[in-house]
């Protein structure tokens, strides 16, 4: 189970990296603009600030799970860096997590964008849960 969380950790992170990459590097290309929904090239400059804002988010989270499955998969047994490892990989991905199911609550057009946002994060936590609690 530990490692079956980890690997779902990192995958969620590499996703959210790529949400980064999209939010705050290629926001006004018009691949990345229509994959958002919005209309026109004067929208995507319109809302690059938010989105740019919200890609670094996405980014610290992303650093946060990465670091976290570091420090579980290189401590050694039950030590402080396990503890501070399943610490962030909790506090990322149950982030992410929730991110997901606000996205979701935003309205019908957004649900698949939540359910491959929020699951990889979701099997982290609920596995990361049964390994540390068995």
């Amino acid at each position: 189970m530990i490692l079956a969380s980890l690997l779902f950790a990192f995958i969620a992170a590499g996703l959210h990296v790529n949400i980064f990459t999209m939010e705050s590097l290629t926001w006004t290309t018009p691949a990345t603009w229509k994959r958002f929904g919005l209309a026109s090239q004067a929208d995507a400059e319109t809302t690059k600030p938010l989105a740019y804002n919200q890609g670094f988010y996405n980014l610290f989270l992303a650093i946060g799970a990465f670091i976290g499955v570091g420090c579980v998969a290189l401590g050694p047994g039950v030590s402080a860096q396990q503890v501070a490892g399943w610490t962030l990989i909790f506090s990322c991905c149950g982030s992410m997590l929730l991110a997901a199911a606000v996205l979701a609550l935003s309205g019908k057009k957004y649900l698949r964008a939540a359910a491959l946002q929020g699951t990889t994060p979701l099997l982290a936590v609920v596995l990361g849960l049964l390994a540390v609690a068995g």
